[in-house]
């Protein structure tokens, strides 16, 4: 049986949706159907989480020493606080460290998700959704 940690954000959650729609469980349920045996998601995240407050809470968090795969998706939040990309790279190395370290070491085993572009959606009606548009490609290239 295969083993899933998911690192991240209310991205990774799923911000006001049911858990069985959140990215972790779908992606179970995805590969369930294709006759993939895997074990529910382990996940550290939640909404509002920056990229240090994920390492804090990697840092406090009960985990197995290794996971069959990995997906991390982080850095919206540093982005909605006005946060720089610049610092977000130090950050965002050390959790790629981190989750590497969580798949054996295993380069190859460890899926790094995009930040979606919340500038699109009705939340960001009366915000300068340019600015946002440009800055989460920033937090991306720093992700790539």
């Amino acid at each position: 049986m295969y083993s899933y940690l998911a690192l991240g954000d209310s991205y990774t959650i799923g911000e006001q949706v049911r858990i069985n729609e959140s990215f972790p469980y779908q992606l179970v349920y995805f590969l369930r159907q294709h006759n993939i045996d895997i074990s529910a998601p382990e996940i550290i995240a939640a909404t509002g989480f920056t990229s240090n407050e994920l390492i804090n809470a990697i840092s406090s968090a009960s985990l197995l020493k290794q996971y069959d795969f990995v997906t991390l998706l982080i850095g919206v939040n540093n982005q909605y606080r006005g946060r720089l990309a610049e610092e977000f790279s130090a950050e965002f190395e050390l959790l790629l460290k981190q989750a590497i370290q969580f798949a054996g070491d295993n380069s190859g085993a460890v899926f790094v998700l995009s930040i979606p572009d919340w500038g699109v959606t009705p939340f960001a009606a009366e915000r300068n959704t340019k600015k946002i548009f440009s800055e989460i490609d920033s937090f991306n290239q720093v992700c790539e």
